[in-house]
C-alpha cells in the first residue's frame, strides 16, 4: 500500500540517510524527501535512490530553479517539491519525467501549478491556512488534484485535516529532527501510519 505520506527529512547528513529510509520504509512511507537546504543534499538522495529506489519515490523539496530539478533528476530521484508555484520548475519536471508537488497557499496559485502540469498541490504552510482554508480551496479545485497538507499536521489533527478534504500530508518535525536516531523514526513513522489508516478507513 503506497500511502499519500511524504516524510521531509530536512537537515538529514548522509551517513543518517539510509538508515532513516529504511525505518521509514519498514513503517509504511514510501514517500521521501531529502530538502534541498539540508546537508550534502544530493549526495544522501543518490544513495537512497541506489539502495531503496525500487521501495519508494525518493526525492527532493525546497526545489526551487529548474537547475535544481535538472541536479536532482541526475540522482534517478522521481519526486521533486517545493515551496512554492513556479511554472519553470513544475514545467521542468514534468519534461524530466518527475512527479511535480509544488506549493500553493492560494487558489490562484492552485490553479497556476495545476495549469502547468502539477501532480499534486503542496497546501504550504498548512499551519496558517488550516483545515478552514483548506476546506474553501477544495471547494473549487478540481476533485482529481490532490491536495497534501504540509506543515503543523500530527497524529492529533490530522483528522481534521482529512475532515477538510486533504488527500494526504508532508510530515516534517513530527516524523525527523536531524539528529534522530532511526530508531526514533520509526516509532514516530509507525505511529503516523496507524493514524492515518485509523482516518482514512472510517
Amino acid at each position: 500500500m503506497s500511502r499519500p505520506l511524504i516524510a521531509i527529512l530536512r537537515g538529514i547528513t548522509p551517513p543518517e540517510a539510509l538508515p532513516v529510509t529504511e525505518a521509514l520504509i519498514d513503517a509504511g512511507i514510501t514517500r521521501i524527501e531529502v530538502p534541498l537546504n539540508s546537508p550534502d543534499p544530493l549526495v544522501s538522495i543518490k544513495a537512497m535512490v541506489e539502495r531503496f529506489g525500487t521501495q519508494a519515490d525518493i526525492g527532493a523539496g525546497t526545489v526551487l530553479t529548474p537547475e535544481h530539478v535538472r541536479a536532482v533528476a541526475a540522482t534517478g530521484a522521481r519526486l521533486i517539491v517545493s515551496p512554492n508555484c513556479d511554472p519553470a520548475v513544475i514545467g521542468e519536471t514534468k519534461t524530466a519525467g518527475l512527479q511535480s508537488y509544488p506549493g500553493v497557499m492560494t487558489p490562484t496559485e492552485a490553479f497556476a501549478a495545476i495549469a502547468a502540469g502539477a501532480d499534486a498541490l503542496k497546501l504550504f504552510p498548512g499551519d496558517l491556512i488550516g483545515p478552514v482554508g483548506l476546506r474553501a480551496m477544495a471547494a473549487v479545485l478540481p476533485r482529481d488534484v490532490a491536495l497534501y497538507a504540509v506543515g503543523g499536521v500530527s497524529v492529533e489533527n490530522m483528522a481534521d485535516w482529512q475532515r477538510a478534504g486533504a488527500a494526504g500530508f508532508g510530515i516534517g518535525s513530527a516524523i525527523y529532527r536531524p539528529g534522530d536516531s532511526a530508531e526514533t523514526v520509526s516509532q514516530k513513522a509507525h505511529a503516523l501510519v496507524a493514524r492515518f489508516d485509523e482516518v482514512f478507513t472510517q
